[in-house]
């Protein structure tokens, strides 16, 4: 019964993301079900199981999410981000279409640009140059997720993406950890999914598809003489990645900063400072990138200025962090009951290798697929089992920025599930639907899930992280 509980409050918590319902609401519903079928009493169960780790998550994570949220606005408010997309575009042409739509995906994501925002930046110049060279509308958003949601989200090192700074927390790396194992990676997933991509094309092509009669948010033709000019619009992105840098690997952080909260005895305070440079160093590089964007585009902000922008992001990250940290206190919840000790045992076992990154790959990417949500199912899978993990790595001798990197790349796999939240949002920007476009977002989701067991039999070979 107590196994049923947890198989079946998962079934409903996948279903109603599915069907739209928030899951600010539906997971303690169901995290308290499971509790109730496994004899725990509801109301502890609520404030002091689930609350008491979505806050921790909150407190660990939300500078990241708001300073992200007001940067990817301010770049989208002042033009910047639409300026870097139209250049890349423009340069390679509609000969190239996919591959302009895909490169200027990445390079806003490992710029720090938030994928929803590179959904609305992008989106307007693709739907053009489609439309232009003849290309099916469908594929846009294939085309997209390539770009943002894959290679420059979680594998690159370096990415200041949340997928990428989360496992810092538990492993005590920093966001370059296992640098060639994901470089490998992420090129594996850029070259197949451009190769998936562009054979759509050619099918399309031969069978006299075009662009398509679409009435649903065609864009309106832009005004591209306002845009700023490209080389000053990647500048905030550049800043963020050359202090981010800077302050990870080159800046000497005291260990002993933490003494002093540590001797108060606060709640929450992190135990090392180790385990919490890479959340610093991103949060004083996205204050860099923010204040630059900001000098280079204030002009240009629309009606309502510039706190109208720093508004609209700030509460525009209440909600991602709010669904990410519910879904963490879900995890929680389930985690305590009796029934989990059985499923957590059969996770555990899988050994295949000698080594837990299989075992990790398979939770990861099966909380992120449940769950829609890469950073919610990575979270809650870390949190139940990372120290497991490292005791593991420990015990034969394995480098912790291994674990980080599948972890990170096991994250973005199966999270692509017709029910996330990122999915959702970039069919209804692009005007279309899960019959018209979802088997392209399902193809890159097959191949970056199956890259994640490339790079964790890579590292097996040869042990170069």
């Amino acid at each position: 019964m107590e196994v049923i509980g947890i198989i079946l409050s998962l079934f409903l918590l996948m279903f109603f993301a599915y069907r739209g319902f928030s899951v600010i609401l539906f997971a303690p519903v169901f995290a308290l079900l499971a509790a109730t079928m496994s004899g725990l009493p509801l109301m502890p169960a609520y404030t002091e199981l689930f609350m008491g780790k979505a806050v921790t998550y909150i407190k660990s994570f939300f500078p990241v999410f708001m300073l992200g949220a007001v940067f990817g606005k301010v770049m989208e408010d002042t033009g910047l981000a639409k300026s870097v997309a139209h250049a890349i575009i423009k340069g390679l042409g509609k000969e190239r279409a996919i591959l302009a739509v895909v490169l200027s995906g990445a390079v806003l994501t490992y710029g720090g640009v938030s994928l929803f925002v590179v959904v609305f930046a992008v989106y307007p110049f693709a739907a053009a140059l489609f439309r232009e060279a003849d290309i099916p509308k469908r594929l846009i958003p294939g085309s997209i997720a390539l770009g943002a949601f894959t290679f420059t989200m979680d594998s690159f090192p370096g990415t200041p993406q949340i997928q990428n700074i989360i496992p810092t927390n538990f492993f005590g790396t920093n966001i370059y950890a296992a640098p060639i194992s994901g470089l490998l990676g992420g090129t594996a997933i850029f070259i197949l999914g451009m190769m998936w991509l562009e054979r759509r094309r050619k099918a399309a092509q031969a069978a006299g598809e075009g662009y398509g009669n679409h009435t649903v948010n065609e864009p309106e033709q832009r005004d591209d003489m306002n845009l700023p000019a490209w080389y000053v619009a990647v500048l905030p992105l550049l800043t963020v990645l050359v202090v981010n840098f800077i302050m990870t690997r080159v800046f000497t952080w005291d260990p002993s900063l933490l003494a002093p909260f540590q001797a108060m005895k606060l709640p929450l305070v992190a135990p090392a400072v180790k385990n919490v440079i890479s959340i610093w160093s991103l949060i004083i590089a996205l204050v860099c990138g923010i204040l630059l964007a900001i000098v280079l585009g204030v002009n240009r902000l629309p009606q309502g200025g510039l706190a109208k922008a720093l508004n609209a992001g700030a509460i525009g990250s209440l909600l991602a962090i709010m669904n990410t940290a519910s879904e963490v206190g879900y995890g929680n919840v389930i985690a305590s009951l009796p029934g989990f000790k059985s499923i957590s045992s059969a996770l555990m076992s899988i050994k295949i290798g000698g080594s837990p990154l299989v075992s990790e790959a398979v939770t990861v990417n099966v909380l992120a697929g449940i769950t829609g949500s890469a950073s919610g199912g990575m979270s809650i899978a870390l949190d139940l089992m990372a120290k497991d993990w490292l005791a593991w790595a420990n015990s034969i001798g394995m480098s912790p920025e291994i674990l980080h990197r599948v972890a990170s790349m096991a994250s973005g796999g199966m999270d692509t599930l017709p029910h996330n939240g990122a999915v959702i949002t970039l069919l209804a920007v692009c005007g279309l639907t899960h019959k018209d476009s979802y088997g392209d977002i399902f193809a890159m989701t097959v191949i970056k899930t199956s890259m994640v067991f490339l790079v964790i039999l890579f590292h097996t070979l040869t042990g170069i992280l």
